[in-house]
């Protein structure tokens, strides 16, 4: 929404109190905006901490809801609730490096407490829905980490390796990444395409990462 040059000089020239009370009204209906000003105005916590913490909650999370796995839909869903904390997580903070790193992690903690509920249960239309979203997932990640600094992969390399490596533990979901052009190399051998955005354009238009294909 844009606002004209006339609004805008109008309410510059509100009185204060009238600004603050307005300014309350709208951060009422907006929970992100007042927790990233409260963050950035208020609060003595660093970015380092906030992902420290949310780090701390996805492994937490991720084990607690694993433990009670009850089918592969319930666990898309509980996948879906704490990739939304962590997307909240970076609005508020602005942590372009956690956002990469948190979900890694998410992807990572899932697929190591969860490899054999994934192998051994759910019918193939649960599956086929699961997977795309863990596929659509490690594409994601891969974008992110492109999108950094080159000094940062370091810090990745590792953890990309790992995840690639319970990729392939995983028959069913290695056998989705090739139908959808997902080169689990790329993770184990630390090689990000360089095109990886535009490959991902293709893999989406093409439909391959459509759950009603498998």
């Amino acid at each position: 929404m844009t606002f004209s040059k006339e609004f805008k000089e109008a309410l510059s020239c509100l009185p204060d109190k009238e600004k603050d009370k307005l300014l309350f009204r709208l951060l009422k209906k907006d929970k992100i905006l007042a927790k990233r000003l409260d963050f950035e105005l208020v609060s003595s916590s660093t970015v380092e901490d906030q992902r420290a913490k949310m780090e701390q909650k996805v492994e937490e999370k991720v084990k607690l809801f694993s433990e009670r796995f009850y089918s592969l839909g319930y666990l898309n869903m509980d996948i879906r609730y704490l990739s939304g904390e962590i997307t909240e997580h970076v609005k508020v903070t602005k942590d372009k490096f956690g956002e990469a790193s948190l979900n890694l992690l998410l992807m990572k903690e899932v697929l190591k407490h969860n490899n054999q509920n994934i192998i051994n249960t759910g019918s193939p239309r649960q599956f086929s829905k699961l997977g795309v979203a863990l596929i659509a997932r490690v594409y994601r990640i891969l974008i992110l980490i492109d999108k950094l600094d080159q000094d940062y992969f370091i810090e990745f390399e590792n953890h990309l390796k790992e995840l690639g490596w319970l990729i392939g533990d995983n028959p069913r979901l290695m056998k989705m990444c090739i139908s959808t052009g997902l080169d689990v190399n790329w993770l184990i051998l630390g090689n990000i395409p360089e095109d990886i955005s535009e490959h991902y354009k293709h893999v989406r238009s093409e439909g391959y990462l459509s759950a009603r294909n498998y």
